[in-house]
């Protein structure tokens, strides 16, 4: 299966994400709905919503996305997976998003904050289930090597693998270098996976070779004589290496490969037969 994220807050569709589609026969697509976040008065609340102001193609399945920041795993989750799930049905009929089977949570939850967050997944699940929908997370590298989550399907980041903050690393969005350590656990992961490959890329500032921030957009952050800005991104050698070990380790795990993510310059970066290398088998 052919997928892409669309990660923006605002959800807008031009002729060139529509040809990206149609061309590659992009058959799913990950929206990011909302984020939640712990808000010094509120508690856990939603943030950064994305407004749609395009329609949802009608062709496509849509697989609702929320990210969860790890530091809310440390509140009282009570109550949580009810109002997330409401929010998210809330939405597709406000959208008229109508082919929905699954919808995602991606947290990049540790050791410490392991056992909550799966017990939030579990609730949230057998929720879900009372509607007919299923439950995926998003699995990093570095949590191969646990238990695996109580969720129907994961999905592998296969991207940011290294120290972005250090002016020395030259591939901090994917290096096999970095990555090919975690992946002796991919092969004994019993999750069925999915595997998602970064198009994206970072302008860093750095000042005397300390990192100042992400520059998204010009004027974002104060440049002064002497900083330098360095692009990172990674080139077609790096993803289709990592597609490769991927396979080598666990191939069923590329059966559905997900570009990150439905931007014009991610899907205008490479040649429109490169991206056709990354999604066949």
């Amino acid at each position: 299966m052919r997928s892409i994220y669309y990660w923006s807050t605002t959800f807008r569709m031009d002729s060139t994400k529509v040809d990206f589609i149609k061309t590659h026969r992009i058959q799913r697509l990950y929206i990011r709905y909302f984020d939640v976040v712990n808000h010094p008065q509120k508690g856990l609340v939603p943030n950064a919503t994305v407004v749609f102001e395009s329609k949802i193609p009608q062709a496509l399945e849509i697989v609702p996305t929320i990210f969860i920041v790890n530091g809310c795993m440390d509140e009282n989750l009570r109550g949580l997976a009810d109002k997330i799930l409401k929010r998210v049905l809330q939405m597709n009929e406000t959208h008229d998003i109508l082919n929905v089977k699954e919808f995602q949570i991606d947290c990049d939850w540790t050791l410490r904050t392991r056992k909550k967050y799966f017990d939030f997944l579990g609730e949230l699940r057998q929720l879900a289930k009372q509607h007919g929908i299923g439950l995926s997370a998003t699995i990093r590298l570095h949590q191969l090597s646990h238990p695996e989550p109580p969720v129907d399907k994961g999905v592998l980041m296969m991207y940011n693998t290294g120290d972005f903050t250090d002016i020395n690393c030259h591939h901090p969005i994917l290096d096999m270098k970095d990555a090919a350590p975690y992946l002796k656990d991919l092969k004994s992961y019993e999750l069925p996976l999915s595997s998602a490959y970064p198009l994206y890329r970072w302008k860093i500032l750095f000042r005397n070779k300390n990192y100042k921030g992400i520059i998204h957009q010009e004027g974002e952050l104060p440049v002064l004589p002497g900083d330098s800005i360095v692009i990172r991104q990674p080139g077609m050698q790096e993803i289709m290496a990592a597609k490769a070990a991927v396979s080598g380790c666990k191939a069923e795990a590329n059966r559905e490969i997900i570009l990150f993510d439905l931007t014009q310059f991610n899907i205008t970066r490479f040649h429109p037969n490169d991206y056709e290398k990354i999604f066949n088998q």
